[in-house]
């Protein structure tokens, strides 16, 4: 663990998951095309099973607010309950969320998709999740001195705890006092960690957030919660974490 002075005022930090515990790498080369190859499979498989339902009616919901917004759209929205064209609807489906992924959406009807088919991936032993070396001795040194450790990515909170529940260090999840995702806004809105900080009981300018994407900071409107954000290469020793995103 690097050798950084975490703020005094710091009761809770919170991390980020890409290029912050976890390589780059593994989300881009790993993951994203686990769900690009097996997408229409496992659509094909499970369409009529209530989880999958529930999937494609968020979806569904999504396509409907990118419209209603004028925002760019690949497909008409699909209509679950139109099964004489079964095929047809599930092309649609995935032509809708390998579009959301090539455009790097964080939308929570994608991430919630990705999360049910990776648990797939993960309980079967086909995916392990990668999880930097530093990473674990140093949440619990910062166990050891009483501070709380959430994790707050984009990814969904199932997909999060599919990761460190299989992780290549086994399962660590019991290292982490709880995760959050775009429930509670995104990583670039300042009100985001308000909520955080209300949800878990203590005032904002005590939580330090890690991330390796300087972009997402509100630096405008974070005056009050000076000095809560860090690069994770300030934190961690791995080499490679400054190859941040942008």
């Amino acid at each position: 663990m690097a050798s950084v002075s975490i703020p005094a005022c710091t009761s809770t930090l919170l991390l980020d998951i890409e290029g912050t515990t976890t390589p780059i790498t593994f989300v881009k080369d790993i993951l994203f095309p686990y769900i690009r190859e097996h997408l229409e499979d496992y659509l094909s498989s499970h369409w009529e099973e209530d989880e999958c339902k529930q999937d494609v009616h968020l979806l569904k919901k999504q396509i409907e607010e990118d419209m209603k917004q004028n925002r760019a759209c690949p497909v008409h929205a699909v209509d679950q309950t139109v099964h004489t064209d079964e095929e047809k609807a599930i092309r649609e489906v995935v032509e809708n969320v390998l579009w959301q992924m090539a455009a790097d959406r964080k939308s929570t009807a994608l991430k919630q998709l990705q999360g049910h088919m990776w648990r797939s991936a993960y309980s079967s032993g086909r995916i392990k999740g990668e999880v930097y070396q530093d990473v674990i001795p140093s949440v619990k040194t910062w166990r050891e001195q009483g501070l709380r450790v959430y994790i707050y990515s984009s990814g969904s909170v199932e997909a999060q705890k599919l990761l460190f529940g299989y992780s290549v260090e086994g399962d660590v999840l019991d290292l982490f006092d709880g995760h959050f995702d775009t429930g509670v806004g995104a990583k670039v809105d300042c009100k985001s960690y308000e909520r955080i900080a209300e949800r878990i009981g203590c005032q904002p300018e005590e939580i330090t957030f890690l991330t390796d994407v300087t972009r997402v900071v509100p630096w405008a409107e974070m005056d009050h919660l000076a000095g809560r954000f860090w690069t994770a290469g300030c934190m961690f020793d791995t080499p490679g974490r400054n190859n941040r995103r942008r």
